[in-house]
């Protein structure tokens, strides 16, 4: 090893000096081409080959990858300087042929007299200026696929110097990269735009919260409000995304709510039920132990949310039924079952003492004269939102349902089973459902009306968030993002004393948006 450090470090000493020279006379050469280099990689090579010699060849890798990077940014220097001079001369012809085109246009223009052939000489100049340009946009986007392809080689080179092994910093400063080279402007405000328009919204009403004598709206007890009001929305939206992946919808989502969150105050409420269900005698769960209480409440709730989303499911599934009218007929049910069976008679609050253990908040700190408290009901919210981004995107389940929600006649073609995979999708959404009514019934006495509109909020939080009506493509953090923007939108509204009935119309103008966006991004990847 001794003599190979000895050899390598002339071999070095040379090489520096030849790259002055090369540098000098802008023939720096590719990584692949050095000889030391070469030398490092036999090395390295033959150290690995002995398990006894890892930390040398670990010693020597870094070596090797310190003296690459030093050949490495001549070389990357030498490719931007002679590609940006390229795309200089590119752009330079691209301005000469474009007023060559629109000269000739003219002058051709000016010797007819027929509106028909005026006509057909603006077009074939029209024709050849959009031939032009994309002849010009293509030579530039080699020319900076040159500077980052530069770039890459010399990462996927040092991962090959250390055996595989990544770098954060070269993997951020690729990825930054590779961004930069494949930005184009109208690609990042039609996925972006309306996330600026809504965070611009926000700035503004940070900015005048305070003018209009409302306080700060940027602070952190507001902000853990929006998220506890996030909270149960969260597993609506959950839900409902999946239906949206196969190009779905559910109307029903507000009458789950209701119906789990009935049946949860039913059972945990702290005396004998008021509410006669069926003209049967009110019941009285109070003498049951409440944690068995709880778990019925659970159960049941969860229960009855698949039992009728199971409904939706195999009509959807089955006869191909769209879910708009297999989730409409499940809410009518749902809904005619509950304002029956209780006359629209609030069921009252539950036991205040599993009211505060699950859905009260815990005592944090003071802070200027205020108590800073954190909400409860954001716990099983992040717990949802693992378990939907793990089943997304770790089970084949979730491969399935991107497949099925891509095209399900390629799915069935390719043996994906379409009918369970829609099944098991309203069944994962009435979990959800199920779960997020059970804590529903934490936040406020439960109704047959609980949920009134819940269902709309969830779609539309989907949608700006990024989960295509058109099926196959969308995130869970999509979902995530969507429910608290929704959510933060409305507090953010009520926080300036905007009337309820206007909030309507700033929800209503966000969903067209979003829509027609995603509506226009489908269109272009057709």
């Amino acid at each position: 090893m001794a003599d190979f450090n000895t050899e390598i470090e002339k071999l070095e000493a040379e090489s520096l000096k030849q790259l002055e020279q090369d540098i000098a006379s802008k023939s720096v050469k590719p990584l692949e081409e050095n000889e030391v280099l070469k030398k490092y990689q036999e090395k390295l090579a033959e150290l690995r080959a002995d398990s006894s010699k890892k930390a040398e060849a670990s010693a020597l890798a870094k070596k090797a990858v310190a003296f690459a990077n030093i050949l490495s940014d001549a070389y990357i220097k030498q490719v931007n300087e002679e590609q940006s001079a390229k795309e200089k001369e590119i752009r330079e012809k691209y301005a000469a042929r474009v007023l060559e085109i629109k000269g000739a246009t003219a002058a051709r223009v000016a010797q007819l007299s027929k509106k028909e052939e005026i006509n057909v000489a603006k077009y074939e100049g029209n024709s050849a200026l959009f031939d032009a340009k994309n002849k010009f946009q293509n030579e530039v986007a080699k020319c900076r696929s040159s500077k980052n392809q530069a770039y890459i080689d010399h990462v996927m080179f040092n991962r090959a110097l250390r055996d595989g092994r990544t770098n954060f910093k070269e993997n951020m400063t690729m990825n930054w990269k590779n961004y930069i080279n494949n930005f184009k402007m109208s690609k990042f405000m039609l996925d972006n735009g309306l996330y600026i328009a809504i965070l611009v919204f926000f700035i503004v009403c940070v900015i005048i919260a305070p003018l209009m004598g409302n306080g700060a709206l940027l602070s952190l007890p507001n902000i853990l409000t929006i998220l506890e009001q996030s909270s149960t929305r969260m597993f609506y939206a959950l839900g409902v995304a999946g239906l949206i992946l196969i190009a779905g919808t559910d109307l029903s989502v507000c009458r789950m709510v209701a119906l789990g969150a009935v049946t949860t105050g039913l059972i945990l409420h702290p005396s004998k039920n008021i509410v006669s269900f069926f003209g049967m005698e009110p019941w009285d769960f109070t003498g049951l132990p409440m944690g068995l209480r709880l778990v019925m409440a659970l159960f049941l709730s969860i229960s009855l949310c698949v039992l009728f989303s199971s409904f939706s499911g195999f009509f959807s599934a089955k006869f191909k039924i769209h879910p708009f009218i297999s989730t409409l007929s499940a809410q009518l049910i749902i809904y005619g079952l509950l304002f029956f069976g209780t006359s629209g008679t609030p069921v009252g609050s539950i036991d205040p003492g599993i009211k505060d253990l699950i859905g009260g908040r815990w005592i944090l700190f003071e802070f200027d004269g205020d108590l800073i408290t954190f909400p409860k009901l954001i716990i099983p919210a992040v717990i949802a939102i693992f378990v939907a981004w793990f089943i997304w995107n770790k089970t084949t389940f979730g491969k399935n349902m991107y497949a099925v929600g891509g095209n399900a006649e390629a799915a069935a073609v390719s043996g994906i089973n379409v009918f369970g995979v829609t099944m098991g999708i309203f069944i994962m959404a009435g979990i959800f459902y199920g779960c997020g009514a059970f804590l529903e019934a934490f936040r406020a006495n439960a109704s047959a009306g609980t949920g009134q509109g819940f269902e709309l909020d969830a779609i539309a939080a989907c949608v700006v968030g990024g989960i295509s009506f058109n099926g196959g493509i969308g995130r869970i953090r999509g979902a995530v993002i969507g429910v608290i923007i929704f959510t933060g939108l409305t507090y953010c509204l009520t926080f300036l004393g905007i009337d309820t009935n206007l909030q309507f119309v700033f929800k209503g103008l966000i969903l067209i948006a979003a829509v027609a966006l995603d509506s226009v991004k489908y269109l272009k990847r057709k």
